[in-house]
């Protein structure tokens, strides 16, 4: 039993390093990738090169889970059915209200990249442009964003940490004018997705498998880095560098910020709302999604 466990053990460490790695690796690659007259970005004068901030995307940067507003715009898009929609509706209320629960987000993120398998990587990178306009630009947290252009005022880079796919990572880095995003890579062949992930979502151990190892490539010194995280389950990552800072923390991060001398930032009036009328806010929440999903499965019954 033990021989057993300890074999788990190991492979899920294998997979979260492939994973981390191949997150590592697009990001060094989207990076320091020739504009269309073949030139490598330049290095601007004054940059901190040995210093970074990364920071995770849900409920850290942006309100709700980005995967889950991808999803939406793709439903909109009849990509899936409405019974899928409900599921991410579901996941969305207990997300908003409780924090990140780690089988809820592996499932619904594994749901979100078969729906994609078939796809080809330009389409989905279009649409992600699209429903990042229309679901996800107004859902940024003001603050959040302000710390990330502080360590850009300051001359260094800041990259996005999430399990949400890379691609998608990547538009809402860019569009946050931030140096790149660290994402789930997604397997395709020859440009279209084969709905099969690299290694697993980039998610805890993951996320710190894949800062370590865009630290070696871009030469950083993880001690003068900076993290920024809402969950419990971003420890990990929150621990190998030198600063780590709670961003709207759930409720185990913030007693092991607490007991570590974290910073600790809180921009969610809304969530906190919740917390202190959990009744009338989480069926509030439940029924605007079943009432959105009765709609759309009305639209289709037409």
């Amino acid at each position: 039993m033990r021989i057993a466990r300890a074999g788990k053990t190991r492979e899920a460490a294998e997979r979260a390093q492939l994973a981390g790695e191949a997150s590592a690796e697009a990001a060094y690659q989207a990076e320091h990738a020739p504009d269309e007259t073949g030139t490598a970005p330049p290095v601007l004068p004054g940059a901190d090169l040995t210093a970074a901030a990364f920071f995770d995307v849900d409920n850290t940067m942006m309100q709700g889970a980005s995967v889950f507003h991808f999803a939406r715009g793709l439903a909109a898009r009849k990509f899936f059915t409405t019974g899928d929609l409900v599921r991410f509706a579901v996941r969305q209320v207990k997300f908003r209200v409780g924090g990140e629960d780690m089988n809820d987000a592996s499932n619904a993120r594994e749901e979100a990249l078969s729906f994609v398998a078939g796809r080809s990587v330009a389409e989905i990178v279009a649409l992600g442009e699209e429903i990042y306009d229309e679901l996800m630009a107004d859902r940024i947290y003001p603050g959040t964003l302000e710390l990330a252009r502080r360590h850009l005022e300051a001359g260094q880079r800041v990259w996005l940490v999430t399990a949400t796919p890379v691609e998608l990572a990547q538009i809402i880095g860019r569009r946050l004018g931030l140096t790149g995003a660290l994402g789930t890579v997604a397997e395709n062949d020859d440009g279209i997705y084969t709905g099969r992930l690299v290694g697993e979502l980039l998610h805890g151990k993951a996320k710190a498998a894949a800062v370590r190892g865009l630290a070696a490539r871009e030469g950083l010194d993880l001690r003068r880095c900076t993290a920024y995280s809402d969950s419990v389950n971003d420890v990990p990552m929150l621990s190998v560098v030198g600063t780590a800072v709670a961003i709207n923390p759930d409720s185990q991060l913030r007693d092991i910020a607490r007991r570590r001398h974290w910073q600790i930032h809180d921009y969610r009036s809304g969530r906190k709302a919740a917390r202190i009328g959990v009744p009338s806010v989480l069926g509030a929440g439940a029924i605007g999604g079943m009432v959105a999903a009765g709609f759309a499965l009305r639209r289709r019954l037409r």
